[in-house]
């Protein structure tokens, strides 16, 4: 009898365990380090733009700002960066950068171009990162709230009648599709997603196969599991296409037919579901993850200033 108890008890135990595991490392993001914002992988696909990454990392960390915060709807107070354009009236262009990373280091080409363009730029810690409170991401379930509260106060502080464009890169761009339903200003009136995945559930999913990680599924149930006991959201609460579906915001998809963290196809898909009379999509030969402006910059502007010239 008490080896009876004693076996679900002690698989129960292990779930707990794998659940927390899971989370730890998918989920908490570390307190940055300075050296953090010009972090790349080395390998074959990043290391011919290292160079010049940091030169413009470096670049866009000069750049005079203003910050800014706001409270997120769980307590949190996050952090971004404004960039003011002279007119007050300029649009404005709202970055959200990726999955532990730093928005100087995924905007530090986009920060430029949207200052060139004469944009108002808010670049944003996201939550857990940066200067920005919380200890975990949560793949865009809880970030895509946090857009949301960022048009507000774009809203809020240029004016409802303001041009509001959400930008965002890999779980950034998730973050953006996923809030493309939700009750943003009236302002956004287009949204740029480069290398966004479809769902919290695929990109873990994925990545875990990618890796070649047995029982992909049971370890994203616990995962799953994790995060709603230990950080209070649901990995499976949100997905990019079925917020697309209910949205007819255009929308500006990009993405690199050689990304090895996000698939290609993530963007085909989100392109298929988006219900947006206008939109478009940008595949780059050969570009790895968040490279397509590295590799192709004339493809990508080209194509980001065809998108926005109807809008503006």
């Amino acid at each position: 009898m008490k080896l009876l108890i004693a076996i679900p008890a002690a698989a129960g135990a292990l779930a707990l365990a794998v659940s927390y595991i899971a989370v730890f490392f998918g989920c908490r993001v570390p307190p940055r380090r300075e050296e953090d914002v010009f972090y790349m992988p080395d390998d074959e696909q990043y290391n011919p733009y290292r160079e010049q990454s940091e030169k413009m990392i470096r670049a866009a960390l000069a750049v005079p700002y203003e910050d800014v915060f706001i409270t997120s709807f769980d307590g949190l107070r996050l952090h971004a960066k404004l960039y003011a354009a002279a007119d007050p009236k300029a649009p404005v262009q709202i970055m959200m950068h990726g999955y532990k990373s730093a928005a100087e280091r995924d905007f530090c080409g986009g920060l430029r171009e949207g200052l060139d363009g004469g944009f108002n730029v808010l670049l944003v810690d996201q939550r857990a990162h940066g200067e920005s409170g919380g200890k975990y991401l949560s793949f865009g379930v809880n970030e895509r709230f946090d857009c949301l509260y960022w048009a507000n106060y774009a809203a809020g502080r240029f004016g409802d009648d303001v041009k509001i464009y959400l930008y965002g890169i890999s779980m950034g761009a998730a973050t953006v599709l996923m809030a493309a339903d939700l009750p943003l200003p009236k302002g956004v009136c287009g949204i740029v997603a480069d290398c966004g995945y479809t769902s919290p559930r695929d990109i873990i999913l994925s990545v875990l196969r990618e890796h070649h990680v047995p029982a992909a599924r049971l370890i994203f149930a616990l995962a799953r599991l994790g995060a709603r006991l230990f950080c209070g959201f649901d990995l499976s609460s949100a997905s990019a296409p079925d917020a697309l579906r209910r949205s007819t915001i255009p929308v500006l998809f990009i993405h690199g037919d050689d990304d090895r963290f996000v698939p290609c196809r993530m963007s085909r898909e989100n392109y298929e579901a988006s219900a947006a009379q206008y939109k478009r999509l940008l595949i780059v030969p050969h570009a790895g993850h968040g490279l397509s402006y590295m590799l192709d910059r004339e493809a990508y502007l080209t194509a980001l200033h065809e998108f926005l010239r109807p809008l503006s």
